[in-house]
This record gives C-alpha cells, structure tokens and sequence, in this order.
C-alpha cells in the first residue's frame, strides 16, 4: 500500500523529511477495524513527533492522527462496526499513523462519521474535538447546560485546530462567556465567526487588553498555546480559585504562581486513553458519536481552514511547514491517494 513517512527527523524543507514509500498491508487485530483512508488532517502533533523522535532500527515511521474513511474488514471482537461504515477517529500515537491507504484502529475510540459531510471535512474534527471536548468537560468541569452562566472562558489560539472546535462547544452548548484571543485580523474574524462573544489580541499583555475591553478577571482559561509565555498574564487575568487547562509542552512552568489565587491546574492530552487503554477508553466512541451528531443536527460546523490536495509526500511536508510557521487557521485537511 502507500504511505508517507520519515527515516530520520529532519527539516520540513528536506526533501527527505517526508518520503512516499510503499509498505505491506496491516492485519486488524481482534478489537480493530482495517479502514481504507480517504482523507486525514495534519496537526501540531505530527511536527512535534517528526523532529523529536527518531525511527528506531531503520523502519518507516508513519505519522497522522486524523482520518476519515471506510471499514474494510473487523477484527473478531468487534461489536459497533461493520464493513462498509464511514468513519472518523485520531488513533493511537502508540500505534502506525494513519497517513497510508490502510490502518488499523481500535473501535473504541472510533466514530460513525456525520451523514452531512465529505470525508475531508469530516477528517478535519476527530483529534481536536475530543481535545477541546475532554478539555472542556472532563478537566475543567463545565457543564453542558446554562449552570456555569456568569462564568468568563478564555480561549488562547482560538483560532487554531483545538480552540476552532472549543470555541464552537463552549459558546453553544454552555453558559459561559467565551473569550476568543488572535492576532490578525483574519484569524479574529474566523474566531467571531466560530461564535466568541470577544475576541483579544494575544501579542499584547492579555491581562491589559482585557482590562481594555471591560473584562478584567476570567474565571477558566483553556491555554492552547505558548503557555510559558502568557502565564504570568493568566495568572493576573484568572479570578481566585480559577482554573487554568492547558494542551501544550511548556519547556517549564512556575506552577508556584498559581498559589496564591488558589487556581488548579489540568493537563489535556486526548492520547492518554488509547495510550494506557483506560477503563474509559470507550468515551472517545461515545464523543466523536455525539459530535458526529451535533454536526448533522447543524450546532458544530467542521473546522476545515485549507484543503491541500491529494494524501502525498510532498503536500504534507506544505502542511508541516505551514503548521510550523504558527500561522495555520483552522484544520489542513489532504484527501484520496
């Protein structure tokens, strides 16, 4: 079958950063579905893995963590799929990506893919919208409902993969006053478009242009980038006892300054149930049902921001350097081989 993948960690601009290669057909285990891939999107993830971690004893390291597709076949065990389903899932980081003509997944983290879509625009939600939904309802706790009406949210990089799908959950399935943050306007206009009921520069001190905009404390900050950077800014901004979440890889963090306000700190990281196969792990089944669900019924829209052609080596290595760049807007989404 073809694949795309890397040999060694290497510059985005090597032409041998990404390579297409062809690799023999993988096998469903007794819990998986073999699925034949019609689309994938690239996220943050698949730079970071790509520079920091080396393909052990020569192989091929296969990245992506969003697809879309067809069940082909299923593993004895399965119980919620048949072939012939569409689907959606972002696999496992522990397991082969999903940038080739056939992967294997668990079922139970994989969803019926909406009725309304196309397999690109489809491909687009899995890895950030089980993000920003366990972000949002499993670690900082907000209902889904209007009890937390009164309540300030503030996105940072709403306008990114993550902060495009929170932006949309938090503003129409909670109670809570949404806070978008963009530097251009471009991406600010895509944030207000996704429902913020404000959106802030984050290249000037946040806890300053907050103030500005009649907003001086918020009471939940979902940090989806450069965290480190705006801490101290967070932890002016946040109310006492408010609760701080973040989903990127600060090289450290004062965690010492969150003590005064009494603010909690909770780390999202939506691999972490596939990763260690947590009792739970059927939740993101359930989730991706219910998104799939919130999709069709017209609630959530996907967060497609630029199609770039066909699944190959060298569209992907457009879609890392974009994504490198930090000037993506929404979701990079590559379709058919």
């Amino acid at each position: 079958m073809k694949a795309i993948a890397y040999y060694q960690s290497l510059p985005i601009n090597d032409p041998q950063s990404l390579q297409d290669i062809e690799l023999p057909e993988p096998v469903a285990g007794p819990k998986d579905l073999l699925v034949e891939v019609r689309a994938i999107s690239v996220n943050p993830v698949d730079t970071k893995v790509r520079q920091n971690v080396q393909p052990e004893g020569g192989a091929a390291k296969v990245l992506g963590w969003d697809v879309a597709g067809v069940v082909k076949a299923v593993g004895n065990e399965v119980t919620l799929f048949k072939a012939g389903d569409k689907v959606f899932y972002a696999g496992s980081i522990a397991r082969a990506g999903g940038n080739s003509e056939l992967h294997v997944v668990d079922e139970r983290i994989v969803g019926h893919m909406p009725k309304t879509l196309g397999f690109a625009e489809a491909a687009a939600l899995p890895l950030t919208a089980i993000t920003a939904w366990e972000l949002l309802f499993d670690r900082l706790q907000i209902k889904e409902s209007q009890a937390d009406l009164g309540q300030t949210l503030l996105i940072v990089g709403a306008a990114g993969g993550v902060g495009s799908i929170l932006t949309q959950l938090a503003s129409q399935l909670t109670g809570l006053k949404v806070i978008g943050t963009a530097s251009r306007p471009q991406t600010a206009d895509w944030v207000r478009g996704l429902g913020a009921d404000l959106v802030v520069d984050h290249s000037q001190p946040l806890s300053e242009v907050l103030k500005k905009a009649g907003q001086a404390q918020v009471t939940h900050v979902a940090s989806l980038t450069q965290t480190d950077q705006h801490l101290d800014q967070l932890v002016e901004a946040l109310a006492p006892q408010g609760k701080l979440a973040l989903i990127d890889d600060p090289k450290s963090l004062d965690v010492t300054k969150l003590k005064r306000k009494s603010l909690s700190l909770h780390w999202e990281f939506m691999y972490t149930r596939s990763l260690f196969e947590t009792v739970d792990m059927l939740e993101q089944h359930k989730l991706l049902n219910r998104v799939a669900g919130l999709i069709d019924a017209g609630t959530l829209k996907t967060t497609v921001g630029e199609h770039f052609g066909v699944i190959n080596a060298e569209n992907l290595r457009r879609a890392h350097a974009l994504l490198e760049s930090g000037k993506a807007k929404g979701k990079i989404v590559l379709e058919g081989f």
